[in-house]
């Protein structure tokens, strides 16, 4: 009998990740999470502890997805399994559509109803959620999230860790840097630089992260 998966998580994103896992065949056996996490996770026993990476990974498990909402976190975490020696799996809804010309990296999320057009770049560890619509040519850096209903129009480029809050709006051609979060219905007409909030239609600075 072949082995599941370890889930890195065990919120409410993680939810939405092992039923879409399951629903491309895979087998979720283990989430992992701390100690104020729940016993079971829809199903999923949830072991508690980082330790339990390097002991499922003793038992053989090679394979993981880190289903982490924060992107800062998920990255870190994922930096640790994969140190370990796992390999990041994706999971991409079979209720999604990505263009045969786009490439992904590793541990990516694509959730159901997002729609990924032509030579798109999508960097491992990011998110694409529910309803998202990314256009050609657009880069999402490493562990980014572009919230459910977000429209990115093309040739956008999404910065490492940013966060685009759900139903934002990005026009054709514009940079949005490191770190940076638009806020929710944010319209995005010019470029962005790295470790700010914006907000507002179209977006205004709100602050500077430290």
């Amino acid at each position: 009998m072949s082995m599941g998966l370890v889930l890195v998580g065990a919120g409410g994103h993680a939810k939405v990740c092992i039923e879409l896992l399951r629903s491309m065949g895979e087998e979720v056996d283990y989430c992992v999470g701390d100690e104020s996490s729940p016993a079971s996770c829809i199903g999923v026993p949830v072991l508690k502890g980082d330790e339990n990476f390097v002991r499922l990974r003793g038992e053989g498990y090679s394979r993981a997805f880190v289903a982490i909402g924060a992107n800062s976190v998920r990255a870190r975490l994922a930096d640790i399994v994969t140190s370990l020696g796992y390999e990041l799996v994706n999971a991409i809804s079979p209720k999604s559509m990505v263009s045969p010309t786009a490439r992904l990296g590793s541990g990516v999320a694509i959730m159901s109803g997002a729609v990924i057009n032509a030579e798109v770049f999508i960097d491992s560890l990011a998110i694409i959620n529910t309803g998202a619509t990314v256009d050609h040519d657009c880069k999402i850096g490493r562990a980014a999230h572009i919230a459910p209903q977000c429209g990115l129009a093309g040739n956008v480029t999404v910065g490492a860790q940013s966060f685009l809050g759900i139903g934002s709006r990005v026009i054709p051609d514009v940079s949005i840097g490191n770190n940076v979060t638009v806020g929710a219905g944010g319209v995005v007409i010019a470029n962005i630089g790295s470790d700010v909030t914006v907000a507002g239609v179209p977006v205004r600075l709100i602050n500077v992260k430290s």
